[in-house]
């Protein structure tokens, strides 16, 4: 097929001149006049542009695709002719300098006989072209990349599993020679090149200047930013019985710096082959590596610094903001398909949302990340609930106990292929830095594995000292854990120490300890297995009266939200002061505590408070936040105290009584608010109604008066 490669030129400078998006502007000229105020280097044409540009035959859009890397030289010579003048005052730097000298220079010296004395058009300038894959249409899997892609525009996605630093890859060597002053240009093209040695200028050759004359000037070359990662298979798309497979990808240029270990993405990029250099190549002999030279990259999820709100999503937030059922809504909104576990799905909405951190004058740090761990009977849903929270957060890791080791988890030392020399690889927890981590069967985890996650969750970063290496990197995480009992399931007739059997400093540090018992309840049951059978024939959850919110919406809100920090006004010092004290009493005075109190336990109360202050946008914590963080830390435990109760042989309207009986004694009063009882026994676990239930009987008893309007209630001195 002959290609006239002239005439595909005059075609692109048309359709750059003359395209017209959505909105009647010519895109690619305004695009260009910016790049001529140098506010930006990258020009990305997009693949449907050409597609739906009228003056395109489909033939000039299939040579683009499958002969890419030749159609971005044309593109820029095309741009070359097109770029406009500058529409602002610009000011000169080295590069504008130094090309304005060659250019007044060039005349005098080309001697017109060697092409490497022409300046090459590569060096004039000072943008990239990058022809963006279709958005359209599925990406490959790195299996599907075939010998028969290799020169064509491909997509593909994966997961970035390793990334170099930047480094500078020369693109034209320049050279001065000290016989004649000649500037001698080379273009380099691969990844390695042989320097010149003799000046080919016309002068030298007559003379037979032998000897090495050329010095190859550095601050005259040019260079490009370069990048190189590892992209691996999803899991998902591995077939049974293989292992992922990875590959090549070469940034550069303006896309270096984007992706980073851990992160899911789509890259569209050329694929080529490339031959090994070096003592490699003696060893591979006649066999060649592939690679990827990517055009684009579209993050899977966007971080929650990065959301970049779109008006309609804007809209969206802002009704959710104002509805005053939101903290509900959007904790029935994760794992909709698990039944029940209300409140669980509000304190892992917590961890998502997290608190501010805090950074005081002297340099010490204050974490802001909650840390939860679920410890519960076999068959309560733990991990799938773990594993949703990772699909909804934009930043996750998954690993189980018996999978991990320390050295997994934190960090190890390696050789680097390529270098030869030690490096770092960050583990599980410095891969979820700004994310979760969730820690699945971490009861099964070995004692050793385990204290590397110590100094993660308060310090918040991952101290090491190995093979020459001293560092500390950071790891501000979120620790998700799930664990079984003791003895695989919880053992009423044990303590609660003996049945959590996690040391106490680890379970200080998490802001909850949720205990969710597996309990025979007759009800309970019957809705739970509705509920199942529903799931499996509809493939989607029960209505829950209003539609769940999709992870993305969510994701959009979580990140409006963390941009809220929240303070505790000076009124409520007092009041957590006291909350926090009463538990210490009450964990002192019992037999067998359920709980660990210490002082991290005040930071969770306040960390928790500041979580729901953001969801409401809130610049203060109020009261009704802090009384929701301590209701959130007795409910965790609410499956033992119900137990305890059934135990004693109090039903709830005589425990509801003592309770308040119990807070009048305490106050030294004989009043009590109802807004103050119902804040008490909602923290118990019981409800309104059968607060009212109580105050209705016991004042037919005439052990208490009520309020007709305010329900407060009054002791009758006996």
């Amino acid at each position: 097929m002959d290609v006239n490669f002239s005439q595909d030129k005059d075609l692109a400078t048309d359709f750059l001149q003359n395209f017209v998006d959505a909105n009647g502007e010519t895109k690619y000229m305004s695009i260009l006049q910016d790049v001529a105020n140098r506010k930006i280097k990258a020009i990305q044409i997009d693949i449907e542009d050409l597609f739906d540009y009228k003056d395109l035959d489909e033939e000039f859009v299939g040579r683009v695709t499958e002969n890419t890397r030749r159609y971005i030289e044309i593109f820029a010579d095309a741009i070359d002719e097109l770029i406009p003048e500058p529409t602002e005052a610009l000011q000169d730097d080295d590069h504008d300098i130094l090309m304005t000298q060659r250019a007044e220079e060039g005349n005098e010296n080309a001697d017109g006989t060697d092409p490497r004395q022409r300046m090459p058009p590569e060096i004039k300038r000072f943008y990239e072209v990058y022809i963006r894959a279709s958005s359209k249409g599925q990406p490959f899997t790195i299996r599907e990349v075939r010998a028969s892609n290799i020169g064509q525009l491909v997509k593909i996605s994966g997961i970035v599993t390793r990334c170099s630093d930047v480094k500078p890859l020369m693109k034209v060597a320049v050279y001065t020679c000290e016989e004649c002053g000649f500037e001698i240009y080379q273009e380099v093209t691969a990844r390695v090149f042989m320097p010149l040695f003799e000046c080919p200028s016309k002068r030298c050759s007559v003379n037979r200047a032998k000897g090495n004359h050329l010095i190859l000037q550095l601050r005259a070359s040019k260079f490009l930013k370069f990048q190189e990662a590892k992209l691996q298979e999803l899991s998902e798309h591995v077939p049974k019985g293989h292992i992922p497979r990875t590959m090549t990808v070469h940034f550069r240029g303006e896309l270096t710096r984007k992706v980073s270990p851990g992160d899911v993405v789509e890259l569209s990029g050329i694929f080529l082959p490339i031959p090994y250099t070096g003592f490699r190549a003696m060893r591979a002999g006649l066999v060649a590596d592939t690679y990827l030279e990517a055009m684009s990259i579209s993050h899977f999820k966007k971080k929650y610094e990065e959301y970049e709100l779109k008006g309609d999503e804007e809209e969206q937030i802002a009704r959710l903001s104002e509805d005053g059922d939101i903290y509900n809504k959007l904790a029935r909104s994760l794992a909709p398909e698990i039944f029940g576990h209300e409140d669980i799905k509000k304190a892992l909405l917590l961890l998502l949302v997290g608190a501010p951190h805090r950074k005081l004058k002297d340099g010490m740090k204050i974490r802001g990340d909650l840390h939860i761990c679920l410890m519960g009977d076999p068959g309560v849903a733990k991990s799938q609930l773990l594993k949703h929270i990772i699909n909804v957060a934009p930043r996750g890791v998954y690993t189980t106990g018996k999978g991990s080791s320390g050295v997994g988890l934190t960090a190890a030392v390696q050789k680097d292929p390529v270098t030869n020399e030690m490096v770092l690889e960050g583990g599980a927890l410095v891969l979820a830095d700004m994310g979760i981590c969730a820690i699945d069967e971490f009861d099964k985890m070995d004692d050793s594995d385990r204290t590397a996650i110590h100094e993660v969750m308060e310090q918040q970063t991952v101290s090491i000292a190995k093979a020459g290496i001293t560092t500390s990197l950071n790891a501000r995480t979120a620790v998700l854990a799930a664990a079984n009992p003791a003895w695989g399931r919880y053992d009423l007739r044990r303590t609660p120490a003996e049945n959590i059997n996690l040391p106490p400093a680890l379970l200080s540090r998490f802001d909850l300890l949720w205990l969710i018992l597996d309990k025979a309840d007759m009800d309970n049951d019957l809705e739970m297995a509705r509920h199942v059978v529903y799931v499996h024939q509809k493939r989607e959850s029960p209505a829950l009266g209003f539609a769940p919110l999709e992870a993305s919406v969510l994701r959009a809100y979580i990140s409006a939200a963390r941009k809220v920090s929240p303070s505790v006004p000076r009124e409520l010092e007092e009041y957590i002061a006291t909350a926090y004290s009463s538990i210490r009493q009450e964990e002192a005075k019992s037999n067998s505590p359920h709980s660990y109190t210490t002082v991290r336990t005040l930071l969770s109360i306040l960390r928790i408070s500041a979580a729901l202050a953001r969801l409401r946008f809130s610049e203060t914590v109020a009261q009704s936040d802090v009384d929701e963080a301590l209701r959130l830390m007795q409910m965790s435990k609410f499956s033992l105290y119900s137990d305890d109760r059934q135990r004693s042989g109090l039903d709830a309207i005589s425990d509801i009584y003592s309770i308040l009986r119990d807070e009048a004694a305490r106050a030294n009063k004989m009043d009590v608010s109802y807004a103050q009882a119902l804040n008490r026994i909602s923290r118990m676990g019981y409800t309104e109604a059968q607060l009212k239930e109580c105050l209705e009987e016991y004042a037919a008893l005439n052990v208490w008066q009520i309020h007709p309007n305010t329900f407060d209630i009054r002791f009758i001195d006996a």
